[in-house]
């Protein structure tokens, strides 16, 4: 009986000895090399890292940059911005087309409403292991959306990912989705801790607003006060600062 308890506090302090020899390794790795550990993710690296370090550099993004992200439910695009970290300025680096749709115009309200959100959010989840392949989820609901949904259930689970289906999400197809995740962690690994990714029902210049206003009189308060974000990276190429008061956007 001795022995044995004596045995089992051996194996059990191996065992903590263990788990905080590898805590402290994974502590020691960057983002990237964490990231890396994932076989898709070393997969999508072999894949499409050296064709889009060519690119990169053709485009004068070559060394540490940083992202954003513009999303575009009519037109069904996702367009990539970059930019230099010295630099202020944003410039178009790719764009993707959505490979499916679900819902309408309008921003999610609740859960299971199959609608994609409409708003401004970051990069807060890198799924390695994801049914999609993989994927980078946004933060949804924000401020906005919870005050919005009320007493409904918001729903969450907002991603764009691989594959082509959809209830909410945005897929790029598997091919595409190794670009982007490839491109966000390169952007995470140099600092950039909050990639932003706004999510607009169209291209919000004033005739396309006056046309889907009529078509959907009833988020026209909502567009009108999302406008502003989207004229501002029109006009300057840079992001505004954007602020979540009384369940509305405010941007300076």
């Amino acid at each position: 009986m001795i022995r044995s308890r004596s045995n089992y506090t051996k194996t059990l302090f191996q065992v903590i000895l263990f788990s905080m020899m590898t805590s402290s390794v994974n502590a020691q790795l960057t983002f990237k090399q964490q990231q890396l550990t994932f076989p898709r993710v070393r997969a999508a690296y072999d894949d499409s890292w050296i064709r889009l370090q060519n690119q990169l550099k053709t485009a004068k993004f070559d060394g540490p940059f940083q992202l954003y992200l513009a999303a575009y439910k009519t037109e069904g695009i996702l367009e990539v911005w970059a930019k230099k970290i010295k630099d202020k300025e944003y410039r178009l680096f790719k764009t993707y087309k959505f490979c499916a749709h679900s819902g309408t115009l309008g921003p999610k309200v609740q859960e299971g409403d199959y609608q994609t959100p409409e708003g401004i959010y970051y990069i807060n989840v890198f799924n390695p292991m994801s049914n999609f392949h993989l994927s980078l989820g946004v933060n949804y609901p924000n401020g906005v959306d919870k005050t919005r949904s009320g007493t409904k259930r918001p729903g969450g689970d907002i991603y764009i990912h691989g594959n082509c289906v959809t209830v909410g999400c945005i897929p790029l197809t598997d091919e595409k989705i190794r670009e982007v995740y490839v491109l966000a962690v390169e952007a995470q690994n140099s600092g950039q801790t909050k990639i932003p990714v706004h999510i607009f029902p169209f291209k919000m210049n004033k005739a396309n607003l006056d046309k889907f206003a009529v078509q959907f009189p009833g988020q026209k308060t909502f567009w009108t006060g999302l406008q502003p974000a989207y004229q501002h990276f029109e006009q300057n190429k840079t992001l505004p600062q954007s602020s979540e008061r009384g369940g509305k956007y405010t941007f300076k």
